[in-house]
């Protein structure tokens, strides 16, 4: 399989302080299973669905213990080149472009409104193993207090098109050649007070209603929905540590889908 193009979502991980803990959460909320932890890679552990990676999980390195939450990856060609993008146009490098053996080369970053997020160059691992099928990613979305920043951020590092949705809502599509690859949403005051930008991850799930119910019964907290929308049937949930994701059913669909404008 091929690298995807860059600025494509490409892989995603997530900090725990009980990594057994979140394990065993996503494993019955999503259906994941485990490769074996890699000792050489701070026992970065991959989770698989249906035996394909989907994403990782990982304990913190020492002075980054905190709340956990999800970090979204998009694939670059260049990763050297593109950290001088992110610098350019005014966002900041947290980890400089670091080659993991044969696997690939990483980097994080901040935009300027401060969602973080990462880059991954791809070697030998080329990112997701499956999109959009149970268990799978499909969909994420930056949810920020700063829209015009990223707005004027996210389309100058990855040549992204934007577009804005007619329904009064601010929110905007990233579209990528023809291709929708990512939202972005005004925080509002429903999320907890303090509630720091960030990337919203979408894990493909059979039943919207049933990952909430076990999401639920295992420490984890609805944020909100479930709901319908043209997309899909949807619920956002933070997990026991923290870490706030979205379960979607895509067969379930409700409406049209809204039209966008201000192509840029």
């Amino acid at each position: 399989m091929a690298a995807p193009p860059e600025g494509t979502p490409c892989w995603a991980d997530a900090m725990f302080t009980d990594v057994e803990g979140a394990k065993r959460f996503y494993g019955d909320v999503l259906g994941w299973t485990f490769a074996e932890a890699s000792a050489g890679s701070g026992d970065y552990t991959e989770a698989r669905a249906d035996g394909r990676a989907v994403a990782a999980v990982v304990p913190p390195m020492p002075g980054q213990e905190g709340t956990s939450q999800w970090c979204l990856y998009f694939a670059a060609t260049d990763a050297a080149a593109t950290a001088a993008r992110i610098r350019d146009h005014g966002g900041e490098l947290l980890m400089e472009p670091m080659r993991i053996g044969d696997l690939g080369t990483m980097c994080l970053a901040r935009d300027p409104g401060g969602v973080v997020f990462g880059l991954w160059q791809a070697g030998t691992h080329e990112g997701f193993g499956a999109v959009a099928e149970p268990g799978a990613y499909c969909w994420a979305e930056v949810f920020t207090r700063e829209p015009e920043k990223s707005d004027a951020f996210f389309p100058a590092v990855f040549s992204y098109r934007s577009e804005r949705l007619e329904d009064g809502a601010d929110f905007r599509v990233y579209d990528l050649g023809e291709r929708g690859v990512l939202g972005r949403t005004r925080m509002t005051d429903d999320l907890p007070p303090g509630t720091p930008p960030y990337i919203n991850v979408y894990f493909t799930v059979a039943d919207c209603d049933e990952a909430v119910v076990r999401a639920t019964d295992r420490g984890g907290v609805l944020r909100f929905g479930p709901t319908d929308t043209p997309f899909g049937r949807f619920a956002a949930i933070g997990d026991p540590q923290g870490a706030d994701f979205s379960v979607i059913d895509l067969t379930t669909t409700t409406g049209g889908t809204p039209t966008t404008a201000d192509v840029e």
